[in-house]
């Protein structure tokens, strides 16, 4: 199908250099409206038709949140981006010879290439943890979480043995970073408050939730003051913690820690690592380990005068980051505000400036009135960290209604414990 068909009458005249966008996320989605309504020809591709706020998908996961609360159209941010147009395709192919890109619906060709494909999971090469386990990278996939919890609830009704029952009711979270604790916390307050009063028959004080990390401590991106905090607000809800554990197998019932401890359960979440989108055609030279791609100081991959790299698949060493940005939503925004303003800059003749990461702070919720923040000049927990946390997280939800819809969600669950969103969504079997 020729590249005509898709064109738009609301791009500008063809002399605008073109610009091509791989992924709708921080990045992508952020460059795209801050080149709206400049001298360029933008296309912007993803695999969906909407933004994903990542860090709210534990929410879905354990029915604290709808997937639609978390989700925005992207044809409805760019109502007012005359020059911008969104084309929902998989990208198959890099052709960085003949500045083109290959996929499901027809070539692109463009001046500039952006690629802002994202992360996701890193199973470090065990396939039988990536066959068994459940990430949460997606909306997709923090749905299926969801059935799998709900799924086993159900299951452990009929279970016929004790040992059966502890299994199914067992949860395992692999990783001690921010997602693996907010998702334990979260886990432990619907053990606590919610599945008690849906499944009266079980035994909940028998439901254990087991967090497990390879490092001596929870949160290695953060202070020891805010791991030690996290470590002991888990411990309170009867989070299990499992420090300088590495698993090392899971078959889909048996947890196996290197040293021999074994864990049953029938439902592993994997949030112990993420591996960069890397796309095929590009360079293998340019690409370093966990799958990230080398660029310079104005996020242009090495040896390239038009491809660009931003977001989490980017690696750049600058000053007290030795081994690359932290993979998070901050570094993603700043790098597409920074590459909007080179690329306005090399567009009127002038040279781009380098790229430097102001780091805002980081932080994590643990559960109710429960949360770490570090701020570069100030550090906190507990409840004055949970509602900056909310705030925050609220803040950069897009769209008024999702913001509204959120809140009062929160709201809800905070006065009357309860989590409203507890539905089994079986997919229909092919036909």
């Amino acid at each position: 199908m020729p590249e005509a068909f898709f064109m738009s009458s609301k791009l500008q005249d063809q002399t605008s250099p073109r610009v091509v966008i791989l992924g709708a996320g921080f990045a992508g989605l952020r460059l795209a409206r801050k080149l709206a309504k400049k001298d360029f020809d933008v296309t912007l591709i993803d695999r969906n038709n909407f933004h994903q706020f990542q860090p709210l998908f534990y929410q879905v996961a354990t029915a604290g949140l709808a997937p639609s609360s978390i989700s925005f159209p992207v044809l409805k941010v760019l109502h007012k981006a005359d020059n911008v147009r969104f084309r929902l395709a998989e990208v198959e192919e890099l052709k960085l010879d003949s500045n083109s890109v290959k996929t499901s619906i027809g070539a692109f060709e463009f001046d500039y290439l952006v690629i802002a494909t994202g992360a996701d999971t890193n199973y470090f090469n065990n396939e039988e943890i990536q066959r068994n386990s459940f990430p949460m990278k997606s909306v997709q996939e923090s749905l299926q979480l969801r059935n799998r919890i709900l799924e086993c609830m159900e299951d452990a009704l009929i279970a016929p043995t004790e040992a059966e029952r502890e299994a199914l009711m067992n949860i395992v979270v692999v990783g001690g970073g921010p997602t693996g604790t907010e998702v334990s916390g979260a886990l432990a307050e619907m053990r606590d408050y919610v599945l008690p009063l849906d499944y009266p028959e079980l035994d909940f004080s028998r439901m254990g939730i087991h967090l497990l990390e390879g490092s001596p401590r929870l949160l290695g991106g953060m202070s020891d003051k805010a791991s030690e905090n996290s470590l002991r607000s888990l411990e309170d809800m009867g989070v299990q913690v499992h420090l300088s554990s590495i698993v090392e197998r899971y078959d889909g019932e048996r947890v196996i820690v290197k040293g021999g401890e074994e864990i049953r359960s029938k439902t592993l979440i994997w949030a112990a690592g993420v591996k960069g989108n890397v796309l095929p055609g590009l360079p293998q030279d340019k690409i370093i380990a966990n799958a990230r791609v080398k660029v310079d100081e104005v996020n242009r991959m090495q040896d390239s005068d038009s491809v660009f790299v931003i977001g989490d698949l980017a690696y750049m060493e600058e000053g007290k980051f030795e081994r690359g940005h932290p993979q998070v939503a901050q570094v993603a925004i700043q790098q597409a505000d920074k590459l909007a303003k080179n690329l306005i800059a090399i567009n009127r003749g002038n040279s781009p400036s380098a790229f430097h990461y102001n780091d805002l702070g980081s932080m994590a919720t643990i559960g109710r009135n429960r949360a770490v923040v570090d701020l570069p000049w100030i550090k906190f927990h507990g409840f004055p960290a949970w509602m900056f946390w909310l705030f925050v997280h609220l803040m950069a939800i897009l769209g008024v209604k999702n913001r509204l819809f959120i809140f009062i969600e929160w709201m809800w669950r905070y006065f009357t414990y309860d989590q409203s969103l507890r539905i089994l969504i079986k997919q229909k079997p092919p036909r």
